[in-house]
């Protein structure tokens, strides 16, 4: 997912290449948008072997000059697991406001309000044999990242075989909404979701379904709370596998 709350706007790839590049300096090595986004995206399709690329989405914001700030995000799909999607989400500046960013995984979150996180997280400065090390970390984090997230699709086959009735996934959405992880209206979105799913592949009583219900109600958390909200709901409902 990519949000923009500080002045940013979605935009396509063209629009990424065609923000001017900036002088090099004895201190500062750019990296060129486009440069950074088609690099990333072959080295991860030469890994992620097993995935179709799906999407990519693009945002641009400001600084001092108008889009020195850029994000983007590479959807992949798991071939023989459609429901499984996975992730790497970029970041780089021209201002030398931030580092150059890569998070991967099942879950990512990139906000052009500065926040970066997901799975696996790598930041390089734009200094000398910038270019060298960012394609040695994207593999290594892009490694890391395929193997937390084929641990994801076994929990995922776990939650398939975990009936939930009625009373026990009322228990557990309640103690999402005690223990603060779910907001009241959060806690009807899920509810809602639960008994009518929006996709029909989630229209079963188990636990993958109830997760899914609650993944869905909280898309309306705030960006700083979105990540630590999905891991509690995760540990939680491996608890019950």
């Amino acid at each position: 997912m990519i949000m923009t709350q500080c002045g940013g706007r979605i935009v396509n790839f063209d629009e990424v290449a065609s923000v001017p590049l900036p002088q090099q300096t004895n201190t500062y090595v750019p990296v060129g948008y486009e440069d950074l986004v088609i690099n990333t995206k072959k080295i991860a399709d030469r890994l992620l072997n097993e995935y179709t690329f799906v999407k990519d989405q693009y945002a641009l914001s400001g600084g001092e000059n108008k889009d020195q700030r850029m994000f983007a995000v590479l959807q992949y799909e798991a071939t023989e697991n459609p429901e499984m999607g996975y992730a790497i989400g970029i970041r780089s500046s021209y201002d030398k406001s931030m580092s150059n960013g890569f998070c991967s995984g099942a879950q990512i979150f990139v906000c052009d309000n500065l926040m970066f996180r997901g799975e696996v997280t790598y930041m390089r400065k734009h200094t000398k044999n910038v270019w060298q090390d960012i394609e040695e970390k994207t593999m290594s984090t892009l490694y890391k990242g395929i193997d937390n997230f084929q641990n994801l699709a076994m929990d995922s086959e776990a939650m398939k075989d975990r009936t939930m009735y009625k009373d026990e996934a009322g228990e557990f959405l309640g103690r999402l909404f005690i223990n603060g992880d779910m907001t009241p209206r959060q806690l009807q979105k899920a509810k809602k979701e639960w008994f009518k799913p929006s996709h029909e592949e989630f229209d079963s009583n188990t636990l993958w379904s109830l997760y899914n219900a609650c993944t869905e109600s909280l898309k309306t958390t705030p960006p700083n709370k979105i990540l630590e909200r999905h891991i509690s709901l995760h540990d939680k409902a491996m608890a019950l596998c």
